[in-house]
């Protein structure tokens, strides 16, 4: 893992009177959750690190703000999901104009087969209900952080659980043959 910028600044008193998050540890704390959830959401293991980079590179730049966030890995998780849909979309954009060029698309490296399974139904279902499922059971958030970084109310948050659970049901049967 690289490691984290350090400046004097990284290490500071909030203004709610205790001590406001120090970025370094920060970085080292949400950098591997922030690769996995940009992984599963954007759908490949190779950009996942990329924009995991970029949104604690976007966190370092403001960290004067969302170092004293009551909730500061909420704000970083909005990021990445944002940043990881936006290369999807593009992803999806260039794959299309290659396949009108007729030049093939390269495989990703090969992952353990169920890791595969279940991150190819996740990739299936829609934005909000991919990324309600990562924070929710790859990061073992509660409903309220889920509905807090995806910026709706609990119950859509619920909604968009109960939703995916449904959904992956289904794609996860059909794929075992049920």
């Amino acid at each position: 893992m690289p490691a984290a910028p350090h400046t004097a600044a990284s290490s500071r008193s909030s203004s709610r009177g205790g001590t406001a998050l120090d970025f370094e540890e920060f970085y080292r704390r949400e950098f591997p959750r922030m690769v996995t959830l940009a992984g599963v959401v954007s759908g490949s293991r190779a950009v996942a690190e990329d924009v995991a980079q970029d949104a604690l590179l976007q966190a370092r730049q403001s960290w004067d703000s969302v170092g004293g966030y009551e909730r500061p890995g909420a704000w970083l998780r909005k990021v990445t999901i944002q940043l990881a849909s936006k290369r999807l979309r593009r992803a999806r954009a260039e794959a299309a104009a290659v396949l009108k060029l007729g030049r093939p698309v390269p495989a990703l490296p090969p992952a353990p087969e169920q890791y595969e399974v279940v991150l190819a139904a996740i990739r299936r279902l829609p934005r909000q209900q991919r990324a309600a499922v990562v924070l929710a059971y790859l990061e073992d958030r509660s409903v309220k952080e889920v509905a807090e970084i995806l910026g709706c109310a609990e119950g859509t948050a619920k909604a968009h659980l109960y939703k995916a659970r449904a959904r992956l049901a289904k794609i996860l049967g059909e794929e075992d043959g049920r």
